[in-house]
Formats: structure tokens, sequence, C-alpha cells
């Protein structure tokens, strides 16, 4: 099964567009949206998930026609916003049979075989009678992508999932995304370029509402391999750096602060070659197709 996205459109009553002729093809497995806050991934994720309409273009998930036929999709998505609220005082066993029970699963025994089934792949079954709403946030996350797994969907939705989580709480999630993608498609939208680095085979760079690059993220680095220059500045001379040649950002580094730039020669001035990472591509993307300033 693909998710085939064609000429799709939207623009918000404010003159916002937040999707500029999307095109896209998405087949099995984990598929990285990166962009910046405000790109328009979220709007693209409801707009897949069936809760906005385009204002034009269609998204067909195998042969369901996702905007004209939004009760086949909702049988088979498992959607996960960037921001959901919990009944309070409810135990993650109760909410999760409560969600089953909505998802038109009848059988009471299938129920609780389905439901202490996915409390066990995300690592809860141990939490199960705690409310909620008491979880950390790493294990809400995980209740959430719990919740998104009810009756074996084929295509799940997570948007910024990992945002605010702790390192061991981020490779969990990670390592929970990557094992449900196996026989699924799982659009991850985010701005974390390490979760798209480690988890996709396959990403685009989004902002503005336009998809920028699309590929995959091993080939994506040899596009900027030999493009990417590097030097320890001071603080106060940023400014001047910025305006003299391509910087894609700066960061401290052992205390120093680093600029890197985006040159397709060697730049002279103490710039020196630098190994390339994903931040690289995302950066350089982004920078170079921002508008042009007068």
């Amino acid at each position: 099964m693909q998710l085939v996205i064609k000429d799709l459109n939207k623009v918000y009553p404010n003159g916002v567009k937040p999707l500029n002729n999307i095109n896209l093809t998405i087949d099995k497995g984990l598929f990285g949206l990166l962009g910046p806050n405000g790109a328009g991934k979220s709007s693209l994720m409801r707009t897949i998930a069936a809760l906005q309409n385009p204002d034009s273009g269609s998204i067909m998930l195998g042969d369901i026609d996702v905007i004209n036929d939004k009760t086949a999709l909702r049988k088979v998505l498992g959607y996960l916003p960037q921001d959901f609220g919990f009944y309070p005082k409810v135990s993650a066993l109760e909410l999760l049979n409560h969600f089953a029970v909505l998802k038109g699963i009848s059988n009471k025994g299938e129920r609780k075989e389905l439901v202490a089934a996915l409390l066990q792949q995300t690592n809860l079954y141990e939490a199960r009678h705690r409310n909620v709403s008491d979880y950390s946030g790493g294990m809400r996350q995980r209740f959430g992508i719990a919740q998104a797994l009810i009756g074996n969907p084929k295509l799940v939705i997570v948007d910024e999932p990992t945002a605010g989580l702790d390192p061991m709480e981020r490779n969990r999630f990670q390592n929970l995304l990557s094992e449900i993608a196996t026989n699924t498609i799982v659009i991850l939208s985010t701005h974390i370029v390490d979760d798209v680095k480690n988890l996709c085979k396959k990403m685009v760079i989004m902002n503005q509402g336009t998809i920028l690059y699309e590929g995959n993220p091993k080939d994506a680095l040899e596009e900027v391999r030999g493009r990417i220059w590097q030097k320890s500045i001071d603080n106060h001379s940023l400014g001047a750096y910025r305006a003299k040649y391509n910087a894609i950002f700066s960061s401290m580094v052992h205390g120093a602060l680093e600029l890197r730039i985006f040159s397709e020669s060697d730049p002279g001035d103490g710039f020196t070659l630098s190994d390339v990472g994903l931040e690289d591509v995302y950066f350089s993307t982004i920078v170079n197709n921002l508008p042009k300033k007068d």
C-alpha cells in the first residue's frame, strides 16, 4: 500500500499558504517530514488525517480517497498529534479499553487481549493502573502510540513526538517507531534532525508550505559533502561573517563559537573543510531557499 499525494494546496483566510503544491509518494516504513516550526508540517499531517480539507489536490491511501471518504480512512489510521489531552483520573488500562471500544472492537475478550498487548509493546504494562494524567512526558507519548495502534492501522502519523523528551525516552520512542514501521506507513513529522537521521530511509525538508528536498538521508549527505566549511570565531564578529558568507548555522563547541558556512569552493579566511551531518543538509536547504532580501 502507498500513500500518494498530488498537487495539494491550502490557503488560510489570513493569506498564509501552509501547503503549496505538495506531491509525495510514501511507501511502508518510516518517512521523515523535517522542517522548522511553522513550515506547514502540522497542516500537512492534519490534511492527511482528514482533519481539514485542502483547497485543491488529492490524497490516496491505496484505493481509499482520503479527502472524499474520511470514514474509510479513519478505520486504518493511527494518529498521534503534537498536543493531546487525557481524561483526569483515568488509568491507562481503562482509557485504552475505551479507545478500543470507540474503534469498533466490541468483543470484550478480544479487546482485553489487544489492550494488554499494546501496553506490553509500549512498555507501559507495569504502569497500566496509573492515571495517564500522572505519567511522565515520555510515558504519555508511548501511551499516545498505543492508542494510535488500535485496530492494526495501515497508516500511522506522529507529529513532533520526541519534542521535550530526555535522551533515554527519545531513544526508547525511536526504537518503538522503528518496530511499528516494519509493516506500516509511518510518517514522522519533526524539527529534530536526529529523529530523521536515526530512523528514516526517506525524508523531505519542508519550509513555508513547500517541499524543498526529497530523498534518502545518506544521499543528502553526499550532496553537501565538500561544501561545508567551519571556523571558530569571536561572538562579536558573527554578524560580519554572516553578511560576508553563506552562513548556515553557528553553535558553541568546546566553549568556542563555531560558524558553519556553505561554499562550493575554499572560502579561505581561515575556514577549514568540515565533516558533514544531516544538520548541514537541513540548515543549508532552509537557508539557501529563503526569499532574497532587497
